[in-house]
């Protein structure tokens, strides 16, 4: 078990909805694309990938917010801190946003998306870059190679490759 596999605790800004996450990260990432800098008024987004059952609102009402399209963001009503994600057809996934967890620094972002937008000074400590969004095909290797990366690092043997 990793550093990572521990229960989390998060909260929105002013502490009005509250919510935890258990169990291993599927994938932690970084986004870079429009949309994701203005609705955290930052130069990208950084989120860390769960499944559902791993993830449960224990205190407060979250809204949605943002577009409103098919990609559901939820928000707290109070402070408007952006909180999660379900992303479209996806209903067994949550994109948690990482600096709303108790220990963020924890969860340095594996992959950055949409790097076409990215503002030319903005860098993470990203593994993989994409121009856009990942194949499915490849966000899957993405994936496992994340768990296996996790997993060496829990035996010290290795530290993740970069592209």
């Amino acid at each position: 078990m990793t550093d990572r596999d521990v229960a989390q605790q998060g909260e929105c800004r002013c502490g009005q909805v509250r919510f935890r996450v258990s169990g291993k990260p599927i994938i932690t990432m970084a986004c870079h694309c429009t949309g994701c800098q203005r609705m955290t008024a930052s130069a990208f987004s950084l989120s860390v990938l769960y499944q559902s059952r791993n993830f449960e609102v224990v205190h407060g009402e979250p809204v949605i917010g943002g577009p409103h399209g098919a990609t559901r963001h939820f928000f707290c009503p109070h402070c408007m801190s952006w909180l999660f994600t379900r992303p479209e057809g996806l209903d067994e996934f949550v994109n948690v946003r990482t600096v709303m967890l108790e220990d963020p620094s924890r969860f340095p972002p594996y992959v950055e998306m949409y790097t076409g937008e990215r503002l030319p000074w903005a860098e993470t400590p990203a593994v993989h870059s994409f121009e856009t969004d990942p194949s499915d095909e490849r966000f899957m290797e993405l994936v496992a190679e994340f768990a296996e990366q996790a997993a060496l690092r829990v035996e010290g043997t290795s530290h993740p490759p970069h592209e």
